[in-house]
């Protein structure tokens, strides 16, 4: 935990991510009958918080590392953050991206001027051919969340949110491989270690939450892809390790549950966000419906909005399927 904290420079940071606002959900909050704040990482430049791990991480490269090119694996968001990094510090990129990543994603790494390649249906088996180019070419690898020095980019939300709310019971993290709730829960637990961390998960790809209540570092066999930007099969080993420790807890949810937070959000604000962006807002009203909460100051990171406008039909089918079920 410490670690990562003494690793925190958010004045890099601060170079291509500004503060990202904290709205309160005044709807939200009077149907759930408790105060839900968002935290908009949908408003960094590319649009998701993976920006700041991205960056943080490719400015701590030498000289010889940032003039031979730098690679990375992911669905997308992370792949716009070190394909906005390379074209800021004006070094050579590759994006490896499983064939599933939105196409608003793969065009927007293309218009970053990143070279994109499309490879695999899943995170893992795109992950592994970009290690062997990576090899090949004697690029430096990008890891989309199992890096200290990525983990600590994401924890700069964390001093935000300290510094945007005095009275905080609960922040709600979306977890995928494990970077950005590692990130926020060891800046937390340094600083008011009495907030609780909840992780939340798809129903179909619940790694951390196996891993956790196993006690292993569970690898699934096969991965729901419908919030891509949280489809893998493993967390990082260095995510698991860190945050199994200061996370208070994980829910699980539906893509249905998923579907009706990102209409929850329109109907708020007039904004849409990707599934996993809707993830930790669907696990709050599941905890709250659980736990039977009221009356506490919850936030929800909202982590992207990098989403096909063609899916829109499917997801205002299920979350309305959702309504009455």
């Amino acid at each position: 935990m410490q670690n990562i904290v003494s690793r925190i420079k958010r004045d890099v940071v601060n170079e291509v991510v500004r503060k990202t606002q904290l709205e309160f959900a005044s709807q939200i909050s009077m149907h759930l009958d408790n105060k839900i704040y968002l935290k908009r990482e949908d408003l960094t430049p590319v649009h998701s918080f993976k920006l700041r791990g991205a960056y943080h991480k490719i400015r701590t490269l030498n000289i010889r590392q940032l003039s031979k090119g730098v690679i990375t694996c992911s669905a997308g968001n992370h792949a716009q953050g070190v394909a906005f990094s390379a074209k800021k510090l004006g070094i050579y990129a590759v994006i490896v991206m499983p064939k599933i990543t939105p196409k608003i994603k793969v065009d927007s790494v293309k218009s970053l001027g990143a070279e994109v390649i499309l490879f695999g249906n899943s995170y893992d088996v795109a992950y592994d051919f970009s290690q062997n180019i990576a090899k090949k070419k004697g690029y430096t690898f990008i890891h989309a969340f199992d890096d200290l020095d990525v983990i600590a980019g994401q924890g700069t939300i964390a001093y935000e949110l300290l510094e945007q709310l005095d009275d905080i019971d609960y922040i709600f993290v979306p977890v995928g491989g494990g970077g950005l709730i590692t990130g926020i829960a060891s800046v937390i637990k340094t600083q008011r270690p009495k907030i609780k961390i909840i992780g939340v998960e798809p129903v179909g790809s619940a790694a951390f939450t196996r891993s956790i209540t196993s006690n292993t570092h569970a690898v699934l066999d096969e991965v729901d892809v419908f919030a891509e930007g949280v489809a893998v099969k493993k967390v990082g080993f260095e995510n698991l390790r860190i945050a199994k420790k200061l996370v208070n807890g994980t829910v699980l949810v539906s893509n249905d549950e998923m579907c009706a937070a990102i209409k929850d959000i329109y109907n708020q604000n007039r904004y849409i966000v990707e599934p996993s962006g809707a993830l930790a807002l669907a696990g709050i009203k599941r905890y709250i419906f659980d736990k039977q909460l009221h009356n506490n100051n919850i936030i929800s990171i909202v982590s992207g909005a990098n989403m096909n406008f063609d899916r829109l039909r499917y997801i205002t089918e299920r979350a309305n399927l959702n309504e009455y079920n």
